[in-house]
């Protein structure tokens, strides 16, 4: 059962974005409609051109931040504000998901390649706040994203984690490769499983799986 292979973690770790809302709600289009946007602005490229490069630097770096920090030397802090200003009413509280957290023991937090400002409002939106010890964003690591284990390095020491009582659930399979490395337990949360070696479980029903660990 997995509760019996969950029974030595300490730490839970939750990505936030299509992890802990249903990519069915659409919140993240809006993020990068904004991201092609600041791309076409600030790079001089059509529209066409712009969401070629917001694709190709959130395949090649992990993120269309990293790739922007790195190719054209973009400022983090005004693209991070500008992406997230966003509406949050498509989201909709989930007091199921609520319960489940709230009954983990131990420690549970955030980390996110976005900001920590914009996880606070989606956990607001969600009905999720004051259920974690701690929120980490991309801010945290130094602007460096997941799936690049230095970033998970810097905010697994920030938070004092032992790897090996944790356990990551993440929607990016490419996200679980370094905790997986680092001794962690994985889940993949996303619609179709994934069979891969670090990867140990999945599912597309992120409260019905916490229950099944207590």
């Amino acid at each position: 059962m997995p509760r019996d292979q969950f029974s030595h973690v300490r730490t839970w770790v939750f990505d936030l974005d299509n992890t802990l809302y249903p990519p069915e709600m659409r919140l993240f289009d809006q993020i990068e409609q904004r991201m092609t946007q600041y791309v076409m602005r600030q790079l001089g490229v059509e529209h066409t051109q712009a969401n070629h490069l917001r694709k190709t630097y959130w395949a090649r770096y992990g993120t269309t931040l990293a790739g922007l920090m790195r190719e054209h030397q973009i400022d983090p802090e005004p693209y991070l504000h500008e992406v997230h200003d966003i509406d949050f009413s498509v989201l909709a509280p989930d007091p199921a998901l609520a319960h489940e957290i709230a009954a983990l023991p131990g420690r549970r937090i955030i980390y996110t390649n976005g900001s920590a400002p914009y996880a606070r409002n989606v956990l607001a939106a969600r009905g999720l706040s004051g259920l974690f010890d701690a929120i980490y964003g991309v801010e945290h690591a130094s602007f460096r994203p997941k799936p690049e284990r230095e970033a998970f390095e810097q905010v697994f020491s920030r938070d004092g984690i032992d790897t090996r009582t944790a356990a990551m659930f993440e929607d990016d399979p490419r996200n679980l490769a370094a905790p997986h490395a680092m001794g962690m337990r994985t889940v993949l949360v996303a619609p179709a499983p994934l069979p891969a070696p670090h990867i140990h479980h999945h599912t597309n029903d992120l409260a019905g799986f916490l229950a099944q660990l207590r």
